[in-house]
Order: C-alpha cells, then structure tokens, then sequence
C-alpha cells in the first residue's frame, strides 16, 4: 500500500467515524425531544404501571396514548437499528458496498477542493 493509499483510506475511516458519531447524535436528539415529550406524557401510565402492573394497563396505556407511543416506539427503532448497525460493523467489519461507498463520497469531498462541508473534517 502506498502512501497516498493509506491517507485515502484513512480519510474514508474519518468519514465512517463521522457517520457514525452523527448517527449516535441524531439518537441522542430523538430522546431529548420526542423521547422526553412521550414519557412525560405517559408519566401518569408508568405510575400506574408501578402500582398495578398488568399487561392490560401497559395496552390500554399505550392505545389511549398514540401520539406518545409513536414517539417512544420511533426513539426505541432508532437506537435499536444504530446498535445493531454498529455492532454489525464492529463484529464483521464493514460491507464491500458500504466501504466503496465511502470511498466515493471520499472522492467526491477532495474533488470539491474546498467548497463541500465535511472538507475540514476530511482533511485534518
């Protein structure tokens, strides 16, 4: 491997790394905005919840409250798939496909010269 080889892919790797901080970010906004509002909103059930547990109360909880459930459900989908995403790629390492389209981002970021926003990210 030479040496504009390894810059490149240690370029793609500080991408990968920003993709993936930006995914954990985008998680940690859905708890603090729609995760916040769908427990607030259900504090009332989970009290409930508490006191009297049934399968029941955690039904008819969830039903009479949608607004609040689809908000936790989506907060809950998000980490889920970021978790299972990142683990994957940990474990496994990532996909061809996922690799060389990094790579192409990559290209197209130094192709700009400056003028794409994750320039200065790229190439510190």
């Amino acid at each position: 491997m030479t040496q504009h080889q390894s810059e490149f892919q240690q370029k793609v790797a500080k991408l990968h790394r920003l993709t993936v901080y930006a995914r954990w970010t985008f998680v940690l906004i859905s708890w603090l905005t729609l995760g916040t509002y769908a427990l607030w909103n259900l504090k009332e059930e989970i009290a409930l919840w508490f006191d009297y547990f049934t399968w029941a109360a955690v039904y008819y909880g969830f039903h009479f409250n949608l607004i609040p459930t689809l908000c936790l459900a989506f907060c809950i989908a998000t980490t889920l798939s970021v978790l299972i995403w990142q683990s994957r790629n940990i474990i496994w390492g990532l996909p061809k496909q996922e690799q060389r389209q990094l790579e192409r981002q990559v290209t197209k970021i130094l192709a700009s010269r400056g003028k794409h926003p994750l320039w200065n990210w790229i190439n510190d």
